[in-house]
This record gives C-alpha cells, sequence and structure tokens, in this order.
C-alpha cells in the first residue's frame, strides 16, 4: 500500500446517506405550505366575524344616537309639560283669589242692602242718632285708616250734626292702656270730626297707634245738637287692599 502523495487529504469523508438533505427540505416546503394553507383558512373563517363584528358596532352607534335622541325629546317634553302645570297652577290660584275677592264684595253688597233696607225702609226699626260700625285698615305709612258709619232714621226730615271723637283700648308694656283721640292724631286739643247727615254718613281719616301698643276696643263718643252718644266696639282690623 502505498502512502498518499503530498497534495492529497488524508482523510475523506462519505456521506451515508446522500437523499436526507432532499427529504428535509422537501418537509420544510410541505411545513411552510401548511402554515399558509392554515392562515388562509382561518382568515377566510374570520373574515364574516370581522365583518359582522363592524357590522354590530355601526348599528350600536345608530342606536346610541337615536336613544339620544328620543331622550332628548323627552325631556323637552317633561319641561313644556312642568311649564304647563305651573301656568295652570298660576291660573288656578288666581282664579281662587279672584272668586274670595267677589264673594267678599257680594256678602259686603248684601250687607249693605240689608242695613239700607232696614235703614230707610217702612219696617225698619226707628232709632236717632248712633254709630253703626268703627273698622280699621293698616296703611303702608303705619298708620290706621278708620271709617266710623253713623246712623239714624227716628226723624227722617231732620240733620244730625255735631262731632265725633273716639280713643282706643289695649295693652302696651303689658299693663291696659287707652290711648286718647289728641294722641291719636298726634295733635294737642285735636278738634273731633265733623258730621252733618240725615240718615247716614261714613266718616274716614288716618290715626297713629303707638309703638308696642296691641288694640282691643274701640270707644265711639258722638255730640250731637243736645245729646251725645256713646259706643264701644271690637278693634275690627281689615286687610291692606290686594292682601
Amino acid at each position: 500500500m502505498s502512502s498518499p502523495g503530498p497534495d492529497q487529504p488524508r482523510f475523506v469523508i462519505v456521506p451515508r446517506n446522500g437523499h436526507l438533505r432532499g427529504w428535509l427540505l422537501i418537509a420544510a416546503v410541505l411545513w411552510l405550505g401548511s402554515l399558509v394553507a392554515t392562515w388562509m383558512l382561518a382568515t377566510r373563517l374570520a373574515s364574516p366575524v370581522v365583518m359582522a363584528a363592524g357590522g354590530e358596532r355601526v348599528d350600536s352607534g345608530k342606536v346610541a344616537r337615536e336613544q339620544a335622541a328620543q331622550i332628548k325629546d323627552l325631556r323637552q317634553q317633561v319641561a313644556t309639560l312642568k311649564r304647563s302645570d305651573q301656568i295652570s297652577r298660576n291660573a288656578n290660584t288666581q282664579l281662587q283669589s279672584s272668586l274670595t275677592e267677589r264673594e267678599e264684595e257680594v256678602s259686603g253688597l248684601r250687607a249693605d242692602v240689608d242695613f239700607y233696607e232696614r235703614l230707610v225702609g217702612s219696617t225698619g226699626q226707628r232709632q236717632g242718632l248712633r254709630v253703626h260700625e268703627a273698622r280699621f285698615t293698616p296703611e303702608s305709612a303705619g298708620t290706621w285708616r278708620y271709617t266710623v258709619t253713623l246712623t239714624q232714621n227716628l226723624n227722617r226730615g231732620a240733620i244730625s250734626k255735631g262731632n265725633m271723637r273716639f280713643e282706643v283700648i289695649g295693652v302696651r308694656g303689658g299693663k291696659l292702656n287707652t290711648i286718647k283721640w289728641d294722641e291719636l292724631l298726634q295733635s294737642p286739643k285735636a278738634p273731633g270730626k265733623p258730621f252733618s247727615f240725615r240718615y247716614f254718613q261714613q266718616l274716614e281719616d288716618s290715626v297713629m297707634l303707638p309703638p308696642g301698643f296691641t288694640p282691643q276696643r274701640v270707644r265711639v263718643t258722638l255730640q250731637g245738637s243736645g245729646n251725645t252718644v256713646d259706643q264701644t266696639f271690637a278693634w275690627d282690623a281689615r286687610k291692606l287692599p290686594g292682601e
């Protein structure tokens, strides 16, 4: 056996199976192909789902807009109904107030008719000079407007003349107190209120009550021709107009 030459390799590798590399290449190609096929199949199957989801998102947005529009419309209707209800309530309150005022006016007119019938009617009781009523109404300036009604039907042809004074009895500082005519008018030696009438007359003016004084009764004195009339009434205070 001859020794190898200087240019020849000492060792030679001889593959045991030359077809192994080819099989590996084929297997890799098939594996890649299966991946591509799987991706394409998954994409095809997923496409309807994705499209449906997109459609659902579009439909949900439309429904949300419609619901928002309905809510806005309902809120507007509620606000309109509230305004209508408030207007109806105000109108009803005004109507009730007006009816109450009319009833009071009718009641007052009926009382006036009864008063005039008793005064000038043929069946009315004959009475001389007297005070029919005394009432008071508070004024915005803090004063009181009095209305004292005088009557007489005993002598229908005669004229009753004279002057009227009154004093107010009440409580001040926890004690019974009487406010005289001069103090009510805030004028020393104030003259009485003159009157002159055939059947009746209403005397009106304003007086001032002292602070802290609570009125309870009013005593009216009439000084006519030849006689004096003294009558006492409970304090009759009316409301301010419009109350």
